[in-house]
């Protein structure tokens, strides 16, 4: 499953599979991508909904699914979602999950934003947001676990281990270092807490 997935950079990841090609929060992208099925917004924040990197992907046809306050933008299909709710475009279901911070204000619970859980191709994979360690954590099952390891405006690298260690995925993938806050010394800080779960620390695709 790791195969089909890519990371472009602190919060951004593509997952291809097949000729489908689902963009979690575009932020600087690269030339020359390819066009988005589907993107996926969890917040609002500007490193993470970026309408000038949407209009690099999208076509007549691309979903945006995200929380009320990214569907401002005026291209693209808008499905909203909040924590809990789930929409399923026959190839690939999308649950929202919560994400929000428990010990700084940056990411309030009230502003409903959501990581999710992407299900495609007999896989669940869950990507978190910008959250912290929360208690919802311990209901999620999933194949494949992405989770922000920077610390600062989310859970710490010891943090986010922890989440791995009780939701057991079979693949951990730490992400939102490198640009802004967090670095590869925290993705390897994340890997030496796991475990029972493979670690992938992916290089930023060119």
């Amino acid at each position: 499953m790791v195969e089909y997935i890519k990371w472009l950079g602190h919060a951004s990841i593509l997952i291809s599979i097949g000729e489908k090609n689902i963009y979690v929060d575009p932020w600087k992208l690269k030339k020359d991508q390819p066009k988005a099925d589907l993107i996926l917004i969890t917040h609002s924040h500007y490193d993470h909904f970026s309408p000038d990197d949407i209009n690099k992907i999208i076509r007549n046809d691309t979903v945006i699914i995200g929380p009320h306050d990214i569907l401002k933008i005026k291209t693209g299909e808008k499905i909203e979602i909040k924590p809990g709710q789930e929409t399923d475009l026959k190839w690939v279901k999308i649950k929202g999950v919560p994400a929000y911070n428990i010990n700084k204000n940056f990411h309030p619970k009230s502003n409903n934003w959501c990581g999710y859980i992407i299900e495609i191709g007999g896989n669940k994979i869950y990507i978190a947001g910008d959250t912290d360690f929360i208690p919802e954590m311990k209901n999620i099952v999933a194949d494949v676990v992405i989770l922000p390891v920077g610390g600062t405006y989310t859970m710490t690298a010891e943090e986010a281990a922890n989440a791995v260690n009780i939701i057991r995925p079979k693949i951990a993938i730490p992400y939102h270092f490198g640009d802004i806050v967090g670095s590869e010394k925290d993705a390897k800080f994340f890997s030496s807490f796991i475990l029972n779960s493979e670690v992938k620390i992916l290089k930023i695709e060119k």
